[in-house]
């Protein structure tokens, strides 16, 4: 199948359709939020067939979705929304990724960019020495099999009642840091052994922690009720579930696979294998996602503990706590109510590099944060910028509730290492005032910015589509990768 820019309907400014009766197979119509210059760029590989793909889902309503930083993945489309309907419609573990609960967080500090330069490489290096990072690499933490089921059942919870964190942690993050859906006895050992050592890791790819300063507001209002100043120095924390939650992914795949002849399921791609979300595969399938879910909101909280740690160690036992500002999943399913067609429906919402963005009212949000809308956290690559957006109502109408999470690969892995001396890379963002600590020059080049869309285009079309506002934009200084 091909998919021709007239094969296209431009439906609004920001907002492009394949409509339902361009295969016999789509049961909604998929849609882009995407400028003009963005779509040709994503009609370059395969995510727009994807799209096609996933539009065909049984239960699915509205329209199959993607953000303008998706690039192909397996199945879905990376940067990918689909809704289907609760309780039987289809649940698709490609819908949520190999990654489970990937997602970001930002931690604020109370000082300036001037008051840190003189010990940039210093804080680099101990963030490099307390922070485990790299493939397969394990924490300080090694949990037994009662520890395990404890993480897995209360997330970030486990991490304040062992003293790794501060319980107003909680309050700032996608529901408390916890999906109380999670039955750890779904989850194989293996996936389990796996993830024994890794809480307080972040792994490689494309995940990092990262030190930033403010480098511009865009709406006070929102700036001020997020904790956020001009100059102000920030850390970025981005990471998911490690090898737990790729194992859980990779288990269900397998059987979900294998149960689709049982209910009659005929999708026109196998990496979309779904079943009834009430079915018994389904239903295990959740419970399992939602345990390594809270597996990687403790991760980020053990994490933000070696952060902290790092802080002071190099700042002093003085200097004023880092405060937790958000934290925000981007492959996750979560079971909502959104207004289709003018209805109230339960739905299982599946987002793939995709982020929560409510509006203002949303009732979970911290009261700060209720006028404004949910913080969105938008990283950009290695050496560029990153965004807050704060998350509008527009968003809950034509995206369930939802945002882009990133700038967007252009270049595979393979073609960012094949183009990219990494040596050069480090030494330029050196010169750049940047200090990039990592395990390897194959991370190094693999995350080279040259491989990743224009963030700044794809925020800005955010902006201009209506599905978030931007706040403030950051600038990096130091880089931690594995």
């Amino acid at each position: 199948m091909k998919i021709n820019k007239q094969d296209i309907i431009k439906k609004e400014d920001f907002l492009w359709e394949i409509p339902q009766t361009f295969r016999p197979q789509m049961r909604v119509p998929a849609r882009v939020i995407a400028s003009e210059t963005l779509l040709d760029a994503i009609m370059e590989d395969r995510s727009l067939v994807q799209l096609v793909n996933v539009a065909s889902l049984p239960g699915i309503i509205g329209a199959s979705l993607v953000m303008p930083d998706v690039h192909e993945g397996y199945g879905f489309p990376i940067g990918g929304v689909a809704a289907t309907l609760y309780p039987d419609g289809a649940i698709s573990p490609r819908g949520i990724g190999y990654d489970i609960n990937c997602g970001v967080r930002l931690l604020t500090s109370q000082q300036n960019a001037e008051e840190i330069n003189f010990k940039l490489e210093e804080l680099s290096k101990e963030m490099y020495a307390q922070i485990p990072s790299g493939m397969g690499k394990g924490g300080q933490i090694n949990l037994n099999p009662k520890e395990m089921d404890e993480v897995l059942t209360k997330g970030a919870e486990w991490a304040v009642d062992n003293g790794y964190a501060d319980k107003k942690d909680l309050t700032y993050m996608e529901s408390n840091g916890r999906l109380d859906n999670a039955d750890p006895a779904l989850v194989s050992e293996m996936a389990k052994k796996r993830g024994s050592d890794q809480l307080g890791t972040i792994g490689s790819g494309n995940h990092f922690v990262e030190v930033d300063y403010v480098e511009e507001i865009y709406d006070p209002i929102a700036a001020e009720a997020y904790g956020l100043s001009k100059g102000q120095v920030v850390v970025l924390i981005h990471t998911g579930s490690r090898g737990l939650g790729h194992q859980v992914a990779t288990d269900y795949i397998r059987g979900i696979m294998a149960a689709m002849p049982n209910y009659g399921i005929k999708v026109p791609d196998r990496e979309l294998a779904c079943v009834p979300f009430n079915s018994e595969e389904g239903e295990n399938y959740f419970k399992a996602m939602c345990a390594a879910a809270n597996f990687a909101w403790c991760n980020r909280e053990i994490i933000s503990w070696e952060v902290r740690k790092a802080w002071k160690n190099v700042f002093g036992a003085d200097v004023a706590p880092l405060k937790l500002m958000y934290d925000v999943a981007h492959n996750i399913a979560k079971i909502e109510t959104h207004k289709v067609d003018g209805e109230k429906l339960k739905v299982l919402v599946h987002r793939k590099g995709a982020t929560r963005a409510f509006g203002p009212g949303f009732e979970d949000l911290p009261k700060e944060y209720l006028s404004i809308g949910q913080p969105v956290i938008i990283p950009g690559s290695m050496g560029t910028c990153s965004y807050i957006l704060a998350g509008t109502n527009r968003s809950e109408e034509i995206s369930f509730g939802s945002c882009c999470h990133g700038a967007g690969r252009k270049l595979s892995r393979t073609a960012a290492k094949k183009q990219v001396n990494a040596p050069v890379l480090k030494e330029k963002l050196r010169e750049m005032g940047i200090y990039v600590q990592a395990g390897s020059f194959k991370g190094i080049a693999e995350e080279a910015p040259i491989a990743y869309k224009d963030v700044n285009e794809v925020v800005e079309t955010i902006q201009d589509s209506g599905i978030a506002k931007k706040v403030a934009k950051l600038r990096p200084m130091a880089v931690v990768k594995g």
